[in-house]
Protein backbone atom coordinates (compact mmCIF):
# COMPACT_ATOMS: atom_id res chain seq x y z
CA UNK A 1 0.00 0.00 0.00
CA UNK A 2 2.87 2.33 1.07
CA UNK A 3 4.43 1.13 -2.48
CA UNK A 4 1.79 2.66 -4.33
CA UNK A 5 1.09 5.86 -2.58
CA UNK A 6 4.24 6.74 -2.80
CA UNK A 7 3.91 5.93 -6.04
CA UNK A 8 1.04 8.28 -6.94
CA UNK A 9 2.98 10.80 -5.26
CA UNK A 10 5.84 10.41 -7.80
CA UNK A 11 3.37 10.22 -10.60
CA UNK A 12 1.37 13.64 -9.39
CA UNK A 13 4.70 15.42 -8.85
CA UNK A 14 5.64 14.76 -12.72
CA UNK A 15 3.10 15.54 -14.05
CA UNK A 16 2.98 19.04 -11.77
CA UNK A 17 6.69 19.39 -13.32
CA UNK A 18 5.56 19.16 -16.58
CA UNK A 19 3.06 21.61 -16.00
CA UNK A 20 4.87 23.84 -15.02
CA UNK A 21 6.94 23.47 -17.82
CA UNK A 22 4.54 23.85 -20.31
CA UNK A 23 3.59 27.32 -18.50
CA UNK A 24 7.31 28.07 -19.02
CA UNK A 25 7.27 27.52 -22.48
CA UNK A 26 4.40 29.21 -23.17
CA UNK A 27 5.50 32.45 -21.44
CA UNK A 28 8.32 32.47 -23.83
CA UNK A 29 6.16 31.71 -26.59
CA UNK A 30 4.00 34.72 -25.83
CA UNK A 31 7.00 37.61 -25.73
CA UNK A 32 8.32 35.74 -28.73
CA UNK A 33 4.24 36.77 -30.27
CA UNK A 34 4.59 40.11 -28.20
CA UNK A 35 7.97 41.15 -30.23
CA UNK A 36 6.66 39.96 -33.78
CA UNK A 37 3.74 42.25 -33.34
CA UNK A 38 5.98 45.25 -33.25
CA UNK A 39 6.36 46.63 -36.77
CA UNK A 40 9.39 48.51 -37.48
CA UNK A 41 7.80 51.76 -35.94
CA UNK A 42 7.36 50.36 -32.89
CA UNK A 43 3.52 50.16 -33.12
CA UNK A 44 1.52 47.31 -31.97
CA UNK A 45 -0.28 45.22 -34.65
CA UNK A 46 -3.75 46.71 -33.02
CA UNK A 47 -2.67 50.62 -33.66
CA UNK A 48 -3.65 52.39 -36.48
CA UNK A 49 -0.12 53.19 -37.62
CA UNK A 50 0.72 49.42 -37.98
CA UNK A 51 -2.98 49.03 -39.90
CA UNK A 52 -2.71 51.51 -42.53
CA UNK A 53 1.04 50.00 -43.30
CA UNK A 54 0.22 46.75 -43.94
CA UNK A 55 -2.97 47.83 -46.14
CA UNK A 56 -0.31 50.80 -47.63
CA UNK A 57 -2.77 53.01 -48.27
CA UNK A 58 -4.18 56.03 -45.62
CA UNK A 59 -7.86 56.55 -46.29
CA UNK A 60 -8.67 60.27 -46.20
CA UNK A 61 -12.51 61.47 -45.81
CA UNK A 62 -13.27 64.61 -47.34
CA UNK A 63 -16.01 66.30 -49.01
CA UNK A 64 -15.74 69.29 -52.10
CA UNK A 65 -14.20 72.03 -50.37
CA UNK A 66 -12.37 74.49 -52.20
CA UNK A 67 -9.33 75.70 -51.10
CA UNK A 68 -9.23 72.62 -48.76
CA UNK A 69 -10.20 69.35 -50.89
CA UNK A 70 -11.42 69.95 -54.44
CA UNK A 71 -10.40 67.97 -57.65
CA UNK A 72 -8.15 70.16 -60.48
CA UNK A 73 -8.84 69.66 -64.09
CA UNK A 74 -7.36 66.19 -64.78
CA UNK A 75 -9.98 65.18 -61.92
CA UNK A 76 -6.63 64.57 -59.24
CA UNK A 77 -7.74 66.02 -55.38
CA UNK A 78 -5.75 69.10 -54.81
CA UNK A 79 -5.79 71.53 -52.22
CA UNK A 80 -3.90 72.45 -48.45
CA UNK A 81 -5.39 68.98 -46.55
CA UNK A 82 -5.30 66.93 -49.60
CA UNK A 83 -1.61 68.13 -50.40
CA UNK A 84 -0.92 67.64 -46.87
CA UNK A 85 -2.62 64.44 -46.27
CA UNK A 86 -0.25 63.42 -49.60
CA UNK A 87 2.47 64.36 -48.18
CA UNK A 88 1.87 62.85 -44.62
CA UNK A 89 1.18 59.59 -46.07
CA UNK A 90 4.51 59.81 -48.73
CA UNK A 91 6.36 60.21 -44.83
CA UNK A 92 5.14 57.28 -44.05
CA UNK A 93 5.12 55.01 -46.79
CA UNK A 94 1.94 54.61 -47.74
CA UNK A 95 -0.51 56.05 -50.32
CA UNK A 96 -3.37 58.56 -49.64
CA UNK A 97 -6.82 57.88 -50.71
CA UNK A 98 -9.61 60.32 -50.97
CA UNK A 99 -13.14 58.87 -50.40
CA UNK A 100 -15.90 61.44 -50.73
CA UNK A 101 -18.01 60.89 -47.52
CA UNK A 102 -21.20 62.04 -46.15
CA UNK A 103 -20.52 64.96 -43.68
CA UNK A 104 -22.82 63.91 -41.02
CA UNK A 105 -21.73 60.42 -41.24
CA UNK A 106 -18.40 60.94 -40.51
CA UNK A 107 -18.20 59.81 -37.22
CA UNK A 108 -19.88 56.26 -38.06
CA UNK A 109 -17.48 56.29 -41.23
CA UNK A 110 -14.28 56.42 -39.10
CA UNK A 111 -15.35 54.12 -36.78
CA UNK A 112 -16.63 51.58 -39.43
CA UNK A 113 -13.19 51.82 -40.60
CA UNK A 114 -14.48 52.76 -44.49
CA UNK A 115 -11.97 55.75 -43.70
CA UNK A 116 -8.96 56.37 -41.53
CA UNK A 117 -9.41 60.08 -41.05
CA UNK A 118 -11.09 63.03 -41.49
CA UNK A 119 -9.11 65.64 -43.37
CA UNK A 120 -11.00 68.37 -44.37
CA UNK A 121 -11.28 71.49 -43.04
CA UNK A 122 -12.70 70.02 -40.14
CA UNK A 123 -13.97 72.12 -36.69
CA UNK A 124 -12.68 71.55 -33.66
CA UNK A 125 -16.37 71.35 -32.28
CA UNK A 126 -17.20 69.48 -29.05
CA UNK A 127 -18.57 66.82 -30.18
CA UNK A 128 -15.35 65.88 -32.86
CA UNK A 129 -13.08 65.75 -30.12
CA UNK A 130 -15.25 63.57 -27.69
CA UNK A 131 -15.64 61.06 -30.69
CA UNK A 132 -12.32 61.14 -32.33
CA UNK A 133 -8.64 61.48 -31.39
CA UNK A 134 -7.90 64.72 -33.34
CA UNK A 135 -4.67 66.42 -34.32
CA UNK A 136 -3.11 69.72 -32.96
CA UNK A 137 -5.72 72.63 -34.82
CA UNK A 138 -3.47 73.71 -37.98
CA UNK A 139 -5.56 76.88 -39.49
CA UNK A 140 -7.83 79.20 -38.20
CA UNK A 141 -11.37 79.56 -39.48
CA UNK A 142 -15.13 81.18 -39.28
CA UNK A 143 -18.48 80.42 -40.06
CA UNK A 144 -19.75 83.38 -42.33
CA UNK A 145 -23.30 84.70 -44.00
CA UNK A 146 -23.34 84.56 -47.86
CA UNK A 147 -26.09 86.49 -49.39
CA UNK A 148 -26.77 87.84 -53.16
CA UNK A 149 -24.07 91.23 -53.42
CA UNK A 150 -27.01 93.04 -53.89
CA UNK A 151 -28.38 92.70 -51.01
CA UNK A 152 -25.45 92.55 -48.86
CA UNK A 153 -26.10 95.72 -46.92
CA UNK A 154 -29.34 94.56 -45.57
CA UNK A 155 -27.46 91.64 -43.47
CA UNK A 156 -24.52 93.50 -41.80
CA UNK A 157 -25.11 91.84 -38.03
CA UNK A 158 -27.01 88.54 -36.67
CA UNK A 159 -30.37 90.96 -35.75
CA UNK A 160 -30.79 91.35 -39.57
CA UNK A 161 -30.49 88.03 -40.36
CA UNK A 162 -34.03 86.58 -38.41
CA UNK A 163 -36.31 86.77 -41.70
CA UNK A 164 -33.92 84.52 -43.61
CA UNK A 165 -34.07 80.89 -44.81
CA UNK A 166 -30.44 79.42 -45.01
CA UNK A 167 -28.87 76.42 -46.10
CA UNK A 168 -25.93 74.63 -44.73
CA UNK A 169 -24.22 71.16 -44.83
CA UNK A 170 -25.70 68.79 -42.84
CA UNK A 171 -23.81 68.09 -39.69
CA UNK A 172 -21.39 71.45 -40.33
CA UNK A 173 -20.07 73.97 -38.09
CA UNK A 174 -22.27 76.27 -40.40
CA UNK A 175 -25.27 74.29 -39.42
CA UNK A 176 -24.61 74.24 -35.96
CA UNK A 177 -24.49 78.35 -36.05
CA UNK A 178 -27.99 78.90 -37.75
CA UNK A 179 -29.04 76.27 -34.89
CA UNK A 180 -27.76 78.41 -32.39
CA UNK A 181 -29.61 81.95 -33.31
CA UNK A 182 -33.00 79.76 -33.87
CA UNK A 183 -33.30 80.26 -37.72
CA UNK A 184 -35.00 78.27 -40.36
CA UNK A 185 -32.21 75.86 -42.30
CA UNK A 186 -32.34 73.95 -44.87
CA UNK A 187 -29.67 70.57 -44.54
CA UNK A 188 -27.64 69.95 -47.55
CA UNK A 189 -25.64 66.98 -48.38
CA UNK A 190 -22.14 69.79 -48.55
CA UNK A 191 -21.34 73.46 -48.65
CA UNK A 192 -20.73 73.78 -52.13
CA UNK A 193 -24.72 73.04 -52.33
CA UNK A 194 -25.28 75.82 -49.76
CA UNK A 195 -24.35 77.89 -52.27
CA UNK A 196 -26.22 76.43 -55.27
CA UNK A 197 -29.02 77.00 -52.71
CA UNK A 198 -28.70 80.74 -52.91
CA UNK A 199 -27.58 81.28 -56.59
CA UNK A 200 -30.74 79.49 -57.51
CA UNK A 201 -32.77 81.25 -54.61
CA UNK A 202 -34.49 78.53 -53.12
CA UNK A 203 -32.46 79.76 -50.43
CA UNK A 204 -32.12 83.68 -49.09
CA UNK A 205 -28.77 82.59 -47.64
CA UNK A 206 -26.15 80.36 -46.76
CA UNK A 207 -23.74 79.75 -43.82
CA UNK A 208 -19.91 78.31 -45.31
CA UNK A 209 -16.48 78.24 -43.72
CA UNK A 210 -14.54 82.05 -44.47
CA UNK A 211 -11.98 79.88 -46.29
CA UNK A 212 -14.03 78.77 -48.32
CA UNK A 213 -15.86 81.52 -49.23
CA UNK A 214 -12.64 83.83 -50.24
CA UNK A 215 -12.17 81.10 -53.07
CA UNK A 216 -15.91 80.53 -53.99
CA UNK A 217 -17.91 83.73 -54.00
CA UNK A 218 -16.92 86.88 -55.36
CA UNK A 219 -15.73 88.66 -57.97
CA UNK A 220 -13.33 86.06 -60.32
CA UNK A 221 -15.11 83.10 -59.08
CA UNK A 222 -18.63 80.83 -59.56
CA UNK A 223 -20.62 83.38 -57.93
CA UNK A 224 -19.94 86.71 -58.89
CA UNK A 225 -23.00 87.30 -57.25
CA UNK A 226 -22.68 86.34 -54.29
CA UNK A 227 -20.78 87.48 -51.38
CA UNK A 228 -20.10 87.52 -47.26
CA UNK A 229 -21.14 89.14 -44.37
CA UNK A 230 -21.77 88.60 -40.88
CA UNK A 231 -18.82 86.50 -39.44
CA UNK A 232 -20.83 84.23 -36.62
CA UNK A 233 -17.67 83.02 -34.93
CA UNK A 234 -14.23 82.05 -34.92
CA UNK A 235 -13.00 78.05 -34.89
CA UNK A 236 -9.81 75.83 -35.42
CA UNK A 237 -9.01 73.55 -38.13
CA UNK A 238 -8.45 69.47 -36.95
CA UNK A 239 -7.75 66.13 -38.19
CA UNK A 240 -9.71 63.29 -37.05
CA UNK A 241 -8.83 59.56 -36.22
CA UNK A 242 -10.25 56.75 -34.71
CA UNK A 243 -10.27 57.58 -30.68
CA UNK A 244 -7.02 56.11 -29.37
CA UNK A 245 -5.28 56.07 -32.66
CA UNK A 246 -1.16 56.77 -32.51
CA UNK A 247 -1.92 58.49 -36.05
CA UNK A 248 -2.98 61.80 -34.39
CA UNK A 249 0.01 62.25 -32.51
CA UNK A 250 2.35 61.53 -35.52
CA UNK A 251 0.46 63.70 -37.26
CA UNK A 252 1.17 66.43 -34.87
CA UNK A 253 5.30 66.25 -35.45
CA UNK A 254 4.56 66.04 -39.11
CA UNK A 255 2.55 68.87 -38.73
CA UNK A 256 5.54 71.05 -36.46
CA UNK A 257 8.62 69.56 -39.20
CA UNK A 258 6.64 70.91 -42.06
CA UNK A 259 5.65 74.22 -40.69
CA UNK A 260 9.42 74.86 -39.51
CA UNK A 261 10.75 73.93 -42.53
CA UNK A 262 8.08 76.24 -44.39
CA UNK A 263 6.45 73.09 -46.43
CA UNK A 264 3.58 74.02 -44.96
CA UNK A 265 3.22 77.95 -45.18
CA UNK A 266 4.54 76.73 -49.18
CA UNK A 267 1.30 74.84 -49.17
CA UNK A 268 -0.94 77.21 -47.95
CA UNK A 269 0.21 79.82 -50.33
CA UNK A 270 -0.65 78.00 -53.02
CA UNK A 271 -4.31 77.76 -52.56
CA UNK A 272 -4.54 81.34 -50.63
CA UNK A 273 -4.45 80.27 -46.59
CA UNK A 274 -1.43 81.17 -45.94
CA UNK A 275 -2.24 84.16 -43.31
CA UNK A 276 -4.48 80.62 -41.41
CA UNK A 277 -2.32 78.64 -40.09
CA UNK A 278 -1.46 78.24 -36.89
CA UNK A 279 2.19 78.23 -35.76
CA UNK A 280 3.15 74.36 -34.58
Amino acid sequence: MKKLIAMMLTLMMMLSLAACGGSGSGSDSGADSDSDAKTESGASDDSDMAYIKDKGTLVVGITDFEPMDFKDDSGEWVGLDADMAKAYSKSLGVEAEFVEIDWDNKIMELEGKTIDCVWNGMTLTDEVTSAMECSNAYCNNAQVVIVPSDKADKYQDTDSLSDLSFAAEAGSAGEAEISKLNLECTPVKAQSDALMEVAAGTSDAAVIDSLMAAAMVGEGTGYENLTYTVGLNSEEYGVGFRKGSDLAASLNEFFASSYADGSMAECAEKYGVQAALIEQ
